[in-house]
């Protein structure tokens, strides 16, 4: 079960440049019934590897800006310990609805995702370099406290603000969320919320579902592939916001 979690995560985060986080946890609180802050500190472990496999394919294909990933990674590994901590801080019924709004908003980027057009709004070296470390430091801790990669704000501040093609962003978000995912679940670990076992299962999944996800997303187009993944996040995200039934 572990290594199929891992192959969907993997997949999906390589086809649309997540983590594969948004995945991977709801069917580890769904069907191996870990407590919602195990799976965020598990989930990390495998989002190291899908950044690792994820950024060498993309790499193959020419789709890597060293500098941005070196930018953005230098604030979210700052960041990243942070964010495991404050997520470890909350009470289970509060992270798991800020996971399920999380959610929805990844949902909402997908859905804006073919109107994300490269347009450069920020000019200059020093701007964009400060565009990149403002975006690594926010991603950095929304990865530590969520269990997911950054390519939800890295992907969007890449494209919109700086004008880099969009398989170029998601191959760059990719690099530069290997060291900040490490930092955060280095963090989760010692916090003891990291199921090694279940960890290492989900690793060799990811690893394959990255690479075939990574290669496919630049043969395949993704309009309905991204249509259903945004209505399947809405509706994991909505069960997680939702009022518990009272019996």
């Amino acid at each position: 079960m572990s290594l199929l979690i891992g192959f969907l995560g993997g997949a999906f985060g390589g086809l649309v440049g997540l983590g594969g986080g948004t995945v991977m946890i709801p069917l580890m609180v769904g069907l191996l019934r870990l407590s919602q802050h195990k799976a965020h500190g598990t989930s990390l472990v495998a989002v190291f590897f899908t950044g690792l496999m994820g950024s060498f394919t993309y790499g193959l294909q020419g789709s890597l800006n060293g500098k941005a990933a070196f930018f953005l990674a230098a604030t979210a590994i700052l960041t990243a310990r942070l964010g495991a901590r404050y997520a470890h801080s909350l009470p289970e019924r509060d992270l798991k609805r800020a996971f399920g709004g999380f959610l929805l908003f990844v949902s909402l980027l997908l859905l804006l995702k073919p109107y994300l057009a490269p347009m450069g709004l920020v000019q200059g070296e020093v701007f964009t370099d400060l565009v990149l470390l403002l975006a690594g430091g926010l991603t950095g801790f929304l990865s530590g406290m969520m269990g997911v990669g950054g390519g939800t704000i890295m992907v969007p501040a890449m494209v919109l603000l700086l004008g880099l093609p969009q398989h170029t962003a998601q191959g760059t978000s990719l690099l530069a969320m290997v060291p900040a995912s490490l930092v955060g679940a280095h963090t989760h670990l010692r916090l003891g919320n990291v199921e090694r076992g279940l960890a290492l299962g989900l690793v060799p999944g990811v690893l394959l579902g990255t690479f075939l996800g990574g290669e496919l997303a630049h043969y395949l187009p993704e309009g309905g592939l991204r249509l259903v993944f945004a209505a399947v996040l809405s509706w994991t995200g909505w069960r997680y916001l939702r009022p518990p039934v009272k019996k």
